[in-house]
């Protein structure tokens, strides 16, 4: 496995393994690697030839008040996880070599953005969507595989390159869970153990979403109702919980009937961490299904 850290060395890695008639899948991170990343490699592994994989904590993408500082910084520990894990190329530049002195260029971002997370994080989306751009301006044509757990940004990228023509076909994967049904997430370490525990509350709000939608509940309002009285019972604030259409995330009124698949979604801080997740009616069970969710 081959480590560069200079966006040209990237570029020209690329450009030599599709010489060579590879094709090249891509899993951008910001590092902090677990299961759940393993698995996007694992899907690129089985659609291309060579996989890629880019650690870099963005620091466009988070605000003033957020975890930029403290969020987990483990390249050691995440490249021996890539070699492993039969990546090729790793790539884990500084932020000088993505944002040049002087650089004023970023990706504006339409209604896609406009709720959920782009509603409480002004300018996040601003800064992933400039930063993915980049990459995948280096990477070249290839597949990206990207978690669903970040469905509104997996949307929004997919939307991204289509609008841009850029020659790459942008993946969704299902999200990874720990066996308790908790998503993972690289900001799981800031928990508590007693906390750890709380955040199970978001997948058993999703799970009675999911149930009831299984049992033919249509109305947006009575969704949204069952998974925050479970938020609300464990969340220290929360950010939304919304029931949403699924392709472009704009929410639904209280008193609309959904169709055949609408996303749920939630964001709360339990303790100080600021935890996401969802579930696409219609597409998938309850994070839960099958447990007792006393």
């Amino acid at each position: 496995m081959d480590v560069v850290h200079s966006p040209a060395e990237l570029r020209l890695a690329c450009e030599r393994a599709r010489s060579n008639g590879k094709r090249l899948g891509f899993v951008p991170t910001m590092g902090a690697l677990h299961e759940g990343h393993l698995a996007l490699v694992e899907e690129a592994r089985r659609r291309a030839d060579v996989v890629v994989v880019s650690i870099f904590v963005n620091p466009t993408q988070f605000g003033p008040a957020e975890d930029f500082a403290r969020y987990p910084r483990t390249l050691e520990a995440d490249c021996a996880r890539c070699e492993q894990a039969q990546v090729a190329l790793v790539f884990a530049p500084e932020a000088q070599a993505m944002y040049a002195a002087g650089e004023e260029t970023r990706v504006r971002v339409g209604d896609t953005a406009a709720h959920l997370c782009g509603a409480h994080r002004p300018g996040h989306f601003e800064g992933v969507c400039t930063v993915v751009a980049k990459l995948f301006a280096l990477v070249g044509p290839s597949v990206a595989v990207f978690g669903r757990k970040d469905y509104q940004q997996f949307r929004l990228l997919s939307r991204m390159a289509t609008d841009l023509m850029l020659p790459v076909e942008v993946v969704g994967f299902p999200t990874v869970r720990e066996p308790d049904g908790l998503a993972m997430s690289s900001r799981n370490r800031y928990l508590s153990e007693v906390d750890r525990g709380r955040a199970l509350g978001l997948a058993r709000g999703l799970t009675r979403a999911a149930a009831s939608f299984e049992a033919g509940e249509r109305r947006a309002g009575v969704l949204r109702a069952l998974a925050l009285t479970e938020v609300e019972a464990v969340a220290d604030a929360i950010d939304y919980v919304a029931v949403a259409e699924p392709d472009r995330v704009v929410p639904f009124e209280d008193d609309a009937d959904v169709g055949d698949r609408a996303l749920v979604a939630i964001a709360a801080r339990i303790g100080n961490t600021r935890l996401i997740d969802n579930v696409v009616l219609g597409e998938e069970p309850g994070p839960l299904a099958g447990r007792s969710l006393a």
